[in-house]
């Protein structure tokens, strides 16, 4: 029987995060490089990626990157195929590339609507599906987290955002995680989905400048809203051993706001 500390080691492991350039993603892509994983991170800006590779190598982290637009279908298997040329194998990965889009659903452009659907759904679909097929299925073990949102466990208060292709393309992602946990557990592949609440990140900028961010750490029970270090545990805990017996499960980090 292993200890604690091995079930949560990621020692020999190898990583690939999507939008790992920055944000939660490269919050993530740390905490499991400082388990002991490699990792691979992915974003379309290569200035973005090198700057974040140069900092996870300062915390003696082995990672390296792939400059890829996940939007387009044709790059999905290359991307995927040079994942594991330098990886060997693929045993984690995370599916945090995303993208938002504000505007009040009457007037949501159609252009915009299928941006945000093809990155934050239909690339998780196929990044997976090339990972499972090529990596996960024939060696019988993965660990697929999707990065979701708690914008895809509810709608919008009034006076708040106006998220309409967000929060709906962020609830495909949880059942999509579902779907995928009771197809591929069979091959011995986990999947699971955190589900952020609000953290200060590009992407979150312009709302937390229209409602404040007092109002929104207000909301929260904890009082505060997520820091640079506060979705490192979870993103350990789906992608080691510790999680061997969880699956389909969607975590909210929050504060407590999806709870009240």
């Amino acid at each position: 029987m292993r200890k604690t500390q091995e079930l949560f080691s990621l020692q020999g492991k190898t990583a690939l995060v999507t939008g790992g350039s920055r944000g939660l993603g490269l919050q993530m892509a740390e905490a499991l490089g400082e388990q002991g994983a490699r990792i691979v991170i992915s974003a379309r800006k290569q200035d973005e990626l090198d700057e974040a590779v140069a900092h996870l190598k300062e915390r003696g982290i082995e990672a390296s990157s792939i400059a890829v637009d996940l939007q387009k279908e044709t790059n999905v298997h290359p991307f995927v195929e040079e994942a594991l040329r330098r990886l060997g194998q693929i045993d984690i990965l995370v599916n945090n590339a995303g993208a938002s889009w504000g505007a009040p659903a009457e007037e949501h452009p159609l252009e915009a609507w299928d941006k945000v659907m093809n990155l934050n759904v239909r690339s998780i679909f196929l990044v997976s599906q090339a990972v499972g097929k090529l990596s996960m299925i024939p060696r019988r073990y993965g660990k697929i987290i999707n990065i979701s949102s708690i914008a895809g466990l509810a709608g919008n208060g009034p006076g708040t955002m106006q998220t309409i292709a967000y929060n709906t393309s962020k609830g495909a992602v949880i059942n999509f995680t579902r779907t995928l946990a009771g197809e591929w557990g069979r091959h011995g592949i986990t999947v699971n989905s955190i589900a952020p609440g609000f953290f200060p990140s590009k992407m979150t900028k312009g709302v937390l400048e229209n409602i404040g961010v007092d109002k929104l750490a207000k909301g929260a029970p904890l009082g505060r809203l997520g820091d640079d270090e506060d979705l490192k545990g979870a993103v350990v805990l789906f992608a080691s051993d510790a999680s061997k017996h969880i699956t389909g499960q969607i975590l909210a980090i929050d504060g407590g706001v999806s709870a009240v």
